[in-house]
């Protein structure tokens, strides 16, 4: 059998080369995408992989995938149609420019919804029309962005270019390219100055008559545009516009870009422009709060302040009497809330309760009820906030009936807690004024939840509240001894009781309460053998002890959680057991070594360094005075040019190096001469001031060579050049 006719038994299996690296690539970045679904490294790496598809029905599930995990991400949106319009599926591209375009105001996904309609639509009667108004629309939404002058410029190129037949069309033509030069002229962008300069040249080809007056018109407003677009592109300088929206990562880069994004609108905030018009300057604030959302969409902060300024903008514009103006602005802070709840914060609990006020506020109580009842469905979450806050609504807006009917729910749901209970009890204590009511609440919360002693704790607090004596040791002993708290859970039970019986029992009653705590304690192995500590809950009043808290360290006694919360917050004047142990143990502490703070210098990293730097691992600091001033006397390296010693070498060679332990011996001649090596000699002739003999035919005298005057050379062309000049 030839080899030929052999057939694999797997033909379309890839081969190990072909599906190595990529497939594992995708793979990894996969497995991240499922840890962290918001890791943009990663689903960069799957649009890059579906981008090089060879359709985009292909490509298409991985970016919608893209596009639903950041919805308001431009630049995705941009790929993703970018795709579509490769493949021409216009009608997608349509679809897709419905699903984000309102919403995202990105400078370059506009730019491609302009570039589809010249596109799409370049083949229609109608292109012109639809052009035009494709550029009014994308100016009116996207035409305040610091980077929209080359929407500018082309829309004026395009009206440039329309054919006009007749003077009347002139005249319409030569209309629409002015109106749009005189917009884009008061608009602060970059190249505003190019905008003017082409505006003024177009003026005076037109009628340079006329031109003169129409700068002197506009020049005022334009150079007021010109001072804000220079003051816009320093405050927005450093601003990330193209990083995209992912949950608050708390580390030093968000909280620079949060800080730079506030910088920027409370900047719009202040009016820049020094326009009267308020509804211009709150067109532009929402702009900016839109830019902002962008980048930081997961920050319910920005979107709560963004609706809170559309309300306040709201209220101003009716107080002045622009009705219809405070409505179309408060259903904008309606629809900003809107967005959020259902958009990025579906889950947040702090914009539904906002929302829900604000349309409270405006008095759609449905809507609210609508608000609260959507949060409540959402089951990963813990309803029992939300079922207390609808109370209080109810409560304020309809009456304590339509409370009852909310307290009725959130008992019949199972995820609520003790919490739910202690809201309607006092709910209706403080409102109903009925302690019927409010006892049989807490009584059927203490059969639900009899075993958690923070709902006992409340119950308790309430009733001693009521002072009434009986039934609050009634209760707490009812507590103690129903069996459904643990030795551990009852220990600040047992602590109230004991604080009870000191303020309104005798001697005696106290001493047996504590007797009865102390059988409990000696089950909990923390409190063997501290029969002491536990007396002092009998003296101690608030934060003051009766002792010091040295001695309480050594009595093994432990604080309560709630007083130590207390005493965190209590005034200097006050015995916070914390501020003495901080300033005992600052008095008793040994005193160690410390590092002079006060001579640490910041840490200033340079990419250049300068010739006195000083560079260690820590960064580069200025060298010593007595240093610096040295490095001023000596010649710049560059003046070095070797040879260079190798130190390390260097180092190496003295520690080798053996000296003897006596001085060195010199043999003397007859005639007093001492016998040395060349090298020693010549660095006494040098030391001496003494020149070396001249090697020459003559025969010379020594001592004559070295006392006599130098000889000058025999062929010296410089001193038979001076020779001929004085001739």
């Amino acid at each position: 059998m030839s080899s030929k006719g052999v057939q694999p038994l797997f033909p379309h299996q890839p081969q190990p080369q072909e599906a190595g690296y990529i497939p594992d690539k995708m793979k990894k970045a996969e497995k991240r995408i499922e840890t962290y679904p918001y890791d943009t490294e990663a689903w960069s790496i799957l649009i890059r992989d579906a981008q090089v598809k060879r359709t985009v029905e292909e490509a298409r599930p991985t970016l919608e995938r893209v596009v639903n995990q950041f919805p308001n991400a431009g630049r995705y949106w941009k790929i993703y149609i970018e795709q579509e319009m490769k493949g021409r599926n216009y009608e997608k591209v349509e679809k897709l420019f419905q699903r984000c375009l309102m919403k995202i105001l990105n400078i370059d996904l506009w730019k491609t919804y302009l570039h589809y309609i010249k596109e799409a639509k370049g083949s229609l009667p109608s292109y012109r029309e639809k052009m035009a108004q494709a550029y009014d629309f994308a100016l009116d939404k996207i035409g305040m962005d610091i980077m929209s002058y080359q929407i500018w410029a082309d829309y004026i190129n395009f009206l440039k270019s329309v054919e006009a037949v007749g003077s009347y069309a002139e005249n319409q033509r030569i209309s629409a390219v002015r109106k749009v030069y005189q917009r884009g002229c008061i608009n602060p962008m970059i190249n505003i100055d190019i905008l003017w300069k082409e505006y003024c040249a177009y003026e005076n080809s037109i009628n340079p008559l006329i031109a003169k007056k129409m700068a002197e018109d506009r020049g005022r407003d334009y150079m007021n545009a010109r001072r804000v677009a220079k003051e816009y592109e320093l405050i927005t300088k450093g601003l990330n516009r193209n990083s995209v929206s992912v949950p608050p990562q708390n580390n030093p880069e968000e909280a620079k870009q949060v800080e730079m994004w506030k910088k920027y609108i409370q900047w719009e905030k202040n009016n820049p422009l020094r326009t009267e018009d308020h509804a211009t300057i709150t067109k532009r604030v929402m702009f900016a709060y839109e830019q902002c959302l962008l980048c930081l969409g997961y920050h319910p902060d920005i979107w709560y302040e963004a609706a809170l300024f559309l309300e306040q903008s709201s209220k101003l514009l009716t107080e002045k009497g622009d009705q219809n103006a405070g409505k179309l602005f408060a259903d904008e802070a309606a629809t900003v809330y809107e967005r959020a709840i259902t958009t990025l914060l579906k889950k947040n609990i702090l914009l539904h309760f906002a929302y829900a006020d604000f349309e409270e506020g405006r008095m759609k109580y449905e809507k609210v009820h609508s608000i609260y009842k959507k949060l409540i469905q959402i089951n990963e979450q813990d309803p029992t906030l939300v079922y207390v806050q609808y109370m209080k609504f109810a409560r304020r807006a309809e009456g304590i009936k339509t409370a009852r009917s909310v307290f009725k729910l959130a008992r019949e749901d199972g995820r609520t807690k003790y919490h739910v209970y202690v809201a309607a009890a006092l709910m209706e204590y403080y409102c109903s004024k009925d302690k019927s009511v409010t006892y049989k609440i807490f009584e059927l919360g203490l059969k639900k939840y009899g075993h958690t002693p923070e709902y006992a704790q409340a119950y308790i607090d309430y009733m001693s509240h009521l002072n009434e004596d009986n039934n609050t040791r009634v209760l707490i002993n009812k507590v103690l001894s129903s069996g459904l708290l643990t030795a551990e859970n009852s220990s600040e039970i047992w602590r109230k009781f004991l604080e009870f019986e000191s303020n309104v029992g005798d001697l005696a009653s106290v001493i047996s309460v504590e007797k009865r705590r102390n059988l409990m304690m000696d089950k909990l192995k923390e409190f063997e053998g501290k029969e002491t500590a536990l007396i002092i809950d009998r003296y101690r009043y608030m934060d003051l002890y009766p002792c010091d808290t040295t001695e309480l360290r050594a009595l093994g006694y432990q604080q309560p959680v709630t007083q130590t919360f207390m005493s965190s917050s209590t005034e200097a004047g006050m015995a916070a057991p914390n501020a003495n142990v901080v300033e005992e143990e600052s008095v008793k502490k040994p005193a160690y070594p410390k590092p002079d703070t006060t001579q640490m210098l910041p840490f200033k990293p340079k990419k250049v360094l300068s010739t006195e730097a000083h560079t260690v691992p820590g960064g580069v600091f200025p060298p010593p005075p007595v240093a610096s001033h040295l490095i001023t006397l000596m010649p710049p390296p560059a003046c070095f040019n070797g040879p260079f010693v190798i130190l390390d070498k260097f180092i190496e060679q003295i520690k080798d190096m053996k000296l003897p332990d006596a001085p060195p011996q010199f043999e003397h001649h007859v005639n007093g001469d001492t016998k040395m090596d060349p090298g020693t000699a010549l660095s006494v002739e040098h030391a001496s001031g003494k020149k070396r003999k001249i090697a020459t035919g003559d025969s010379r005298n020594e001592s004559d060579d070295e006392d006599g005057p130098a000889v000058p050379p025999i062929h010296d062309i410089y001193r038979s050049r001076q020779q001929k000049r004085v001739k």
